[in-house]
């Protein structure tokens, strides 16, 4: 997808939400649970560059934040994730001014409370003071795959976080997910505005039982289920 497409694919994703393109997606991408913004109302949308530094290390995102291209994400890994700060105010001011939408690193982040004030999103896993070097010779890399969990992350790769968490979709199916994200927004404000009119989540997903379903509605549906919840209590 070109830049322009991507841009405006990001903007839809980040309008959805990380839940929506989750499920629109057939339930794929669900990065790690330990991603966390850092900043309260931090979210993001955009390509992924993905980087991986070796302990103790952040040479490689430095370098990442001037190959990466504007509306990327860095999507970083780290081979000691927690006991490190590999991010911190200079490199989200670096960030900000070469125009990337965000930071996703599985390891540790620091300055937190000026990170919230710079506004660059970040979700990190951790948050750590300790420093790190800035080694040539490190065994790290930039612009290759790399794996979250049970998710690996290509360059190109749509990523979504908000405060529900982070995904990460194919390139190849982001045009795909967007458009049944958008059916299934349609889809949930239909279904809320009939819950606003007095339906019910056990009616409108068919969710009742057997023989409730085929006998009852609406009231009469609420009134048998209680009466069922308290036989069963019984």
């Amino acid at each position: 997808m070109d830049f322009p497409g991507f841009a405006s694919a990001a903007e839809s994703a980040a309008g959805f939400g990380s839940a929506t393109v989750h499920e629109a997606a057939g339930r794929i991408g669900v990065l790690p649970t330990r991603l966390r913004p850092a900043f309260a109302g931090a979210a993001l949308a955009g390509r992924a560059f993905p980087v991986y530094c070796p302990v103790g290390d952040n040479l490689r995102i430095h370098w990442a934040v001037y190959q990466a291209d504007p509306g990327d994400v860095l999507v970083v890994v780290t081979s000691a994730p927690d006991e490190y700060g590999y991010w911190g105010e200079i490199l989200s001011e670096a960030a900000v001014a070469r125009g990337l939408a965000g930071l996703v690193i599985d390891g540790g982040v620091r300055d937190t409370a000026r990170l919230g004030q710079v506004g660059f999103p970040v979700f990190s896993s951790a948050v750590c003071m300790r420093g790190t070097v800035k080694d040539p010779q490190g065994q790290g890399v930039t612009g290759e795959p790399v794996t979250l969990g049970d998710v690996t992350v290509n360059r190109g790769d749509l990523v979504v976080g908000d405060s529900d968490g982070v995904v990460a979709i194919p390139e190849h199916l982001a045009g795909e997910v967007l458009a049944s994200a958008a059916v299934r927004e349609a889809k949930e404000r239909d279904v809320i505005a009939q819950l606003r009119a007095g339906k019910t989540t056990l009616e409108l997903y068919n969710l009742l039982p057997a023989v409730t379903r085929h006998d009852l509605t609406g009231a009469q549906a609420r009134n048998r289920l209680g009466h069922d919840a308290k036989e069963a209590e019984r």
